[in-house]
């Protein structure tokens, strides 16, 4: 299957993150964007990282950085000698020569269009980021749900051999070997009936 290639209309997907990008004092839109950043470096796949950009508006990038960068391994571009930021994005999806594997992430209708035209996917910047977040909690669930402990008592011999191993006595191992297991437990109880 071939490898999706993700084009991220940053402010967008600012917007509807909830991260706040109306200036509040100095530096505060840059430290929004490099919390969105942050966020997608910690949510995407590690294999998707690398095939991920995020445009954002050039009048609010910071003066003298260069026009594309590279953040945990995501590349992002500011739109600096464009007039927006969709203005890049649609010269992004014009000139991509594998539309059929970009996944342009955006709300913005004239965006959705360009990649419609070009036979590229999109998805609504709402979705696509609560299908993020979704994967996201499912991935910290299936992370926590592992047993902390093996799954099933160790037997008398492994016992036995870590208390060797840090220097305990055998007392243990012989406790083990006279408990009876669950299934013993249970069939002496269906033969009693006390």
């Amino acid at each position: 299957m071939p490898r999706t290639i993700l084009l991220i209309d940053g402010y967008n997907l600012m917007s509807v993150a909830g991260v706040p990008s109306q200036r509040r004092g100095p530096g505060a839109l840059a430290r929004s964007r490099l919390a969105l950043l942050n966020f997608l470096a910690e949510s995407l796949q590690p294999e998707q990282i690398a095939r991920t950009t995020v445009v954002f508006d050039a009048s609010g990038g910071p003066p003298g950085l260069p026009r594309t960068v590279s953040h945990r391994g995501i590349t992002v571009r500011f739109a600096a000698a464009y007039p927006d930021a969709d203005a890049l994005i649609e010269e992004i999806i014009g000139q991509n020569t594998a539309p059929r594997r970009l996944t342009v992430v955006t709300s913005d209708h004239r965006l959705q269009r360009a990649a419609r035209r070009r036979r590229a996917t999109f998805v609504d910047a709402d979705q696509w980021y609560a299908q993020l977040l979704r994967r996201r909690d499912a991935g910290r669930l299936g992370r926590d749900a592992r047993p902390s402990k093996p799954p099933s008592p160790l037997l008398a011999e492994d016992v036995e051999y870590w208390f060797r191993q840090f220097g305990g006595e055998s007392v243990l191992g012989d406790l083990c070997r006279e408990t009876p297991s669950l299934e013993d437990a249970m069939t002496r109880d269906r033969e009693d009936p006390r």
